[in-house]
This record gives C-alpha cells, structure tokens and sequence, in this order.
C-alpha cells in the first residue's frame, strides 16, 4: 500500500511561531516544532497567516527548510477583519477549504489547531468536525522541560466518535435518557411505538420545524407534546412558556382573537387589547390540538405565522412577531380532509414534515403493563398512600384488559380513568378481586353502545350490496346486516371483527372459529370481508 504525503494546514502563530536570532532555538515554536519531529515527515505546511506578517513567515519557512528540508511551506494570506468573529473567521476558512485542491488518496491531512486565536482554533475544529477539511487535528505541546531540543510532543484527534468507546457510550446514554423522558419512564415494549419516540427524540434535538402528532382521542398527543416541550427546554433550546389549545373549542369571531389576539374596540366586547396565545407562545412551544377543526380564515392567518413568524392581531393595521415552535395534533385524516376541501393543502404541507401517527391502546396491548404499573405509582404519589394489586386480582384485571371485550375507545384516558376509580376504592392499599370484577363491569357498561350498533352506523347499505339487493330484504335483516357491518368498519381484522361480534357465545365452544362464523353470515348476502370494509362509508 502506498504511503500517504503528510501535509499540515495550520495558521502561523504570531506569538508563538516568533523569534530572533540564535536564541528563538531555545524557544519551542510549534509550527517549526512540528517538523522537528524524529518519527514524522511531513511533506508540506499549508500556512495560513492574517495581516502582515511578511518577515515571520520568511523566517519560520528559512526555520523550517534548514531543520527538514524534505518540508516546503507554501503561505496562503487570508483576509479576516476580525480574528475573534465567528461568523467572520468561519466563513473565510469556509472558502479557503472550497477553493483548495483536497486529494485524501494520496495524502493524509493534519489540522493543526494549536496557534491562532481561540475562535480560529475553534473553527478549525469545527472545519475538521463537518468535514471541509478531510482529515485528522493534531496538537502540539512544548517539552515539559527547557534543555536540549524544542520539539516537544504532538497529537492526532481522529473525531470519528467510533473509535472512542466511551464518547460513543455517553451520547448513547444520553440519548436514552431523552428517550426515557419522553416516555416518562414507562418501560413500553410495543416495538413500533417505541421506535418512534427514539425518533422523535432526534428530531426534538435537532429540528425547530412544526410536528404533526395524529392519533384517535385518548392517546397521548398533548401528554406527548408537553414531553417534548420539557424535553427541549431541558436542553436550553426554548426559553418560553408551554402553550396548549383545543381548536375544537374555538368558535365564531372569537377564534381568530384567541390565537393572534386582537386590539381595543377591534369588535363588540373588545374592551382591552388582548395578545393571543401565538405571542404568549413566544420563545416557547405552542400546541394546536385537533388542528382540523381551525376555520379557513384562522388557517390562513396560522400559515403566515408558521412560516414567517408575523401576524396581524384582530382590527390592527400593525403586525406583530412571534418566534415559536408548533406542535400540531388531529385524530382527523388530514389529507382526506385536504380532498373534501376542509383543510388548507399548503398548511397541511408546511406542518406534514414531521408526521407521527400513535397507537392506540388496543394497538400496544403489551404496554398495558407498564401503563398500569407507571398510573398506579403516580397515584401513589399525589395522594400520599401505597396502592397495589394483590396477584389475583391483577392477574384479573390484565386478562380482561387484553381481551377482545376491552375496547378501550378512550385509549389512555380510559386507563387512567380506570386506575384512578380501583385505587380511590382501595382500602388498606389494596385492590382487590372484587374491585376488579365490579370496574371491568363498569367498562363494559361504558363501551356497549360501541359493541352494539343500533342502526348500522348511519350507513347506506346500497353503497355496499347496491340498490336492488336493499329493496329485498326484510328490516330485521337490514338491521342486522348494517349493525353487523359497522363494527366490521370499526375492527383491524375478521378475526378482530368476529371476537366482538361473538363474544358471548364463543364461550360456549370448545373450537371456536369467530372469523369463519362471520364470514358465512356475510355470504348470506352474498357479501365478503373486503367489500364491507373497502365501499364508502
């Protein structure tokens, strides 16, 4: 394998690269230092230099060619106004580093970061770090004692985090950390959920751009914004405060006023200024739960904001400005409702760059646990008394909350609402067998208008079996078929479908099949599982 060239680009230090006469040999001068080395040549100085430094340069090239003559030195002026201007020095490295002919497969970069002022040496860094300079920093230091030979020693910093297990294990760690703390310690182990709260943690991290978190009601999107509001500020990266509203609230003129605020006497009751919740949001985080439900005007008025982070408050000729981050929630389909023309398509574009859909709890039945265990602890907490399952009755409890009877249509909401009721009727600490039996009672009293659909959704059965078929069958069939077909739209699957559907007498087989059972009802009428669930609601 071919050797590399050594080439060093580095800045001559105008302090510690100087000196005059025999003496400057008593002194250690890291430029010249580094070819001074009995294990290294190096091949060639790149040597950058600010201002006039005419005579230093000679001199430290004359040092350089008289101590190793297989180095030559070729000075590159650079024009920085002000060497202690990050914007300024960065930006004049930047185009050096465009401009210069790289070749990393024939030589091999050192980036020497020990003269020059303390911005230079940190926008070296920087430089190396992303790349522009494609090679390794090396540090000087003089010799620990003054005598014979100045050379001193050096050091080569590869910033490939790989190599340095113990880097790469902290910032695993941290990283883990932020994870945990979205997920507030909750040990979840559906895998796609937690999958995307490690993304979400990078993205928290790193983007100040709008997230769109989608989800049914109940599953955790607001708990989940104020996380990553927490998170951020936890990180230095907001100063502001955690502003959250229910679009579903705002009705009439008063939504525009509530979101940008409005000026004195901008309408009937305007009797004060008031500056909305985008200000009040300002240098913070602003969550727009169930963002569907916005107007066309307010979506029209949030976009400008969004993306130029200026408004117009109710009844003012006078923007005003806001610099806040957006969180936005729906259990709506908003590219459906984009279609029906319910939903602004540019809005929906600028806030669909970071879009996460969340499970429901029936889709996570393995973090019913953990969820279980994280509410009941946190009950513990605020009311000051231990609260435990004893083995039945969790082993109970569990085996229902897993069940195809557990719908859990308020998601998380319901959970907590659940834990909440057996814990309040604890005595002593603890939840008992009975508890349990009458709460499970409780849920599926909750839930049986969903288990038991009275007039098929609301449907039009002709979208289905078409208008001829309709007009043949009896009421109680039609009934039936709708009631049938509704909790069919309602489930992920036959089976699923048919577990709710034949929940009782299943119970009563020793081999139940509930997908087989369903599947020849709906040949009754001549009817499959894809129909049902593929034709117009």
């Amino acid at each position: 394998m071919k050797k590399k060239r050594i080439v060093v680009i580095g800045f001559v230090g105008t302090q510690l690269d100087s000196g005059k006469g025999s003496g400057r040999w008593e002194r250690w001068r890291p430029t010249v230092a580094l070819t001074q080395q009995d294990d290294v040549i190096i091949d060639r100085i790149e040597l950058l230099y600010n201002g006039r430094v005419d005579s230093l340069i000679q001199q430290v090239s004359q040092d350089i060619a008289s101590v190793s003559p297989e180095t030559s030195v070729i000075p590159h002026a650079l024009h920085i106004d002000n060497a202690w201007d990050f914007e300024d020095v960065y930006g004049t490295l930047f185009d050096f580093a465009k401009s210069y002919p790289f070749d990393p497969d024939n030589e091999d970069y050192w980036i020497h970061i020990t003269t020059g002022t303390h911005v230079v040496q940190i926008c070296m860094f920087l430089m190396t770090e992303a790349r522009f300079f494609p090679g390794r920093l090396v540090q000087t230091s003089p010799p620990k004692r003054q005598g014979e030979g100045q050379s001193g020693t050096y050091a080569l910093i590869d910033l490939d985090l790989s190599r340095y297990d113990q880097i790469a294990q902290r910032f695993s760690r941290e990283q883990a950390e932020g994870v945990d703390f979205l997920k507030s310690g909750i040990a979840t182990r559906n895998d796609r959920f937690n999958t995307m709260i490690e993304e979400i943690e990078r993205v928290a991290i790193k983007s100040k751009a709008p997230m769109l978190l989608m989800g049914p009601t109940g599953a955790g999107k607001s708990f989940l914004a104020r996380r990553i509001y927490d998170l951020k500020k936890a990180r230095h990266q907001l100063d502001g405060k955690f502003v959250e509203l229910n679009c579903a609230t705002l009705h009439g003129d008063g939504a525009a006023s509530t979101l940008f605020g409005h000026i004195k006497g901008s309408f009937t009751g305007a009797a004060s200024d008031r500056p909305g919740l985008l200000r009040t949001a300002h240098k913070g985080l602003l969550f727009l739960d169930e963002i569907g439900e916005l107007g066309p005007d307010e979506q029209a008025m949030l976009l400008k904001a969004v993306e130029e982070k200026r408004f117009f408050p109710v009844g003012s000729d006078n923007e005003v400005q806001s610099d806040f981050q957006l969180i936005a929630g729906t259990n709506l389909d908003l590219a459906r409702e984009v279609v029906a023309g319910r939903f602004r398509e540019d809005l929906y574009a600028r806030i669909n760059l970071w879009t996460y859909a969340l499970p429901g709890l029936r889709e996570r039945p393995e973090d019913i646990e953990p969820n279980l265990a994280y509410l009941l602890a946190r009950f513990s907490e605020e009311n000051g008394q231990m609260v435990r399952f004893n083995k039945e009755a969790r082993a109970n409890y569990m085996r229902f909350a897993m069940s195809p009877q557990a719908l859990w249509m308020g998601n998380f909401r319901d959970l907590s609402a659940s834990v909440t009721r057996m814990a309040t009727l604890a005595e002593a600490g603890g939840i008992t067998e009975s508890i349990v039996a009458d709460e499970t009672t409780r849920l599926q009293r909750l839930w049986r208008h969903h288990n038991l659909p009275s007039d098929g959704g609301g449907m039009d059965l002709a979208d289905v079996i078409g208008q001829e078929a309709v007009a043949s069958l009896d009421l109680f069939d039609a009934l039936q078929l709708g009631a049938v077909i509704a909790v069919c739209r309602q489930s992920k699957s036959l089976s699923d479908a048919g577990r709710k559907l034949y929940g009782v007498s299943r119970d009563a087989k020793s081999k139940p099949n509930d997908a087989d059972r369903l599947k020849k009802f709906l040949a009754r009428f001549d009817v499959n599982w894809d129909q049902v669930t593929n034709s117009s609601p």
